[in-house]
């Protein structure tokens, strides 16, 4: 076999050991903040950042029905305001950019999703302190094994695999998965 599709069937054995039922309680949880017009925050670094934003952007609007929807996620990938990270990161520090953001737009029943390969990104662990602090759910997608965001987050979205490249593709199949179901259940 092929360094290829040595990848790629790393990638989706470990997306066929996904728990279904674990995967529709994350929804139901999204689903629930929904209802009760509550936000959703997305953050995370590097490629973890892609994919906070590209879950973001599939959630408020991969979600509709329709244009004209009323009914709708309010989501916001923290990760996509430029001048407030540099501004963050400039005064006070990196491994702070994430907890201000959410000192300035979080409420309680909020959802906060933190996304780390490692599980150990200082900015995603001090967001998830801060939201677990102050009334939100929080959500930690990991890989290899999970770091302290594991051991923080509420919820647990956890792939178990030592590949970064991998780690990833599971994540985005992750949120293409909610996405799909979201936007069934929300559109009957």
């Amino acid at each position: 076999m092929g360094l290829i599709n040595e990848h790629l069937k790393l990638t989706t054995d470990s997306i066929n050991t996904l728990d279904e039922g674990l995967l529709e309680k994350f929804c139901d949880l999204l689903l629930d903040a929904c209802n009760r017009g509550n936000q959703i925050f997305f953050f995370g670094n590097g490629g973890s950042a892609a994919t906070a934003s590209h879950f973001c952007q599939d959630v408020g609007k991969g979600t509709l029905g329709s244009y004209d929807q009323v009914k709708r996620f309010k989501t916001l990938a923290l990760t996509d305001n430029t001048p407030a990270i540099m501004a963050w990161a400039n005064d006070y520090g990196y491994e702070h950019i994430f907890e201000q953001q959410l000192r300035n737009l979080g409420q309680p029943g909020d959802v906060a999703i933190g996304i780390s390969g490692s599980g150990n990104s200082p900015n995603v662990l001090n967001a998830i302190d801060y939201a677990n602090a102050n009334g939100m759910e929080t959500v930690g997608m990991t890989g290899y094994k999970g770091g302290k965001l594991k051991e923080k987050a509420k919820f647990k979205l956890h792939v178990e695999l030592d590949n970064m490249e991998a780690v990833e593709t599971v994540h985005s199949a992750i949120g293409h998965a909610t996405v799909t179901y979201l936007r069934k259940k929300l559109n009957g």
